[in-house]
């Protein structure tokens, strides 16, 4: 070996540019490509690419992940809808990325962008109304009920009533 090679090293190494240092387990950042925001101009939720998966985040949250984000922008149309019909003003905007998904999820059902998300949307506005009616069949189950009938039960006790 000779003398220079150690001075020759330390030369090449020092006008080598900078490596990160890769360590195990690192988090890769999250890229947004839908965001959902109010009218303040703060975010409600927004939908990340992190690595592979993607990530629903609500009010500063990860609320859950999945490989496929269709679904969770839908959500995010329906919960957009939902606010615009409480008087908020909310906007939803996504990536050309996850536009070019849509549009290819539903040229294969034969339907436009518009449409496909559309009927995604309506599922969660069933599922919503579902939901409600259950909610009313027993209300309205205890408002056909006679004023008898509550009164029943208590009449029936041996117990005296004060």
């Amino acid at each position: 070996m000779s003398k220079q090679s150690k001075a020759k090293r330390d030369k090449r190494k020092k006008l080598q540019p900078k490596r990160p240092i890769n360590r195990l387990n690192a988090q890769q950042p999250v890229q947004n490509h839908a965001v959902l925001t109010n009218e303040e101009g703060q975010v409600v939720a927004a939908i990340g690419l992190q690595g592979t998966e993607w990530l629903l985040a609500i009010g500063g949250q990860t609320m859950g992940n999945a490989d496929n984000p269709v679904p969770m922008l839908a959500m995010l149309k329906h919960l957009s809808n939902v606010q615009e019909k409480e008087g908020r003003k909310v906007t939803l905007e996504y990536s050309t990325q996850l536009q070019q998904l849509i549009d290819d999820l539903a040229a294969d059902e034969g339907k436009t962008a518009d449409e496909y998300l559309a009927q995604l949307v309506s599922e969660f506005e069933g599922v919503e109304e579902a939901e409600g009616e259950e909610g009313e069949t027993a209300e309205t189950a205890a408002e056909d009920a006679p004023a008898d009938a509550e009164a029943t039960p208590a009449a029936s006790d041996d117990k005296p009533q004060a």
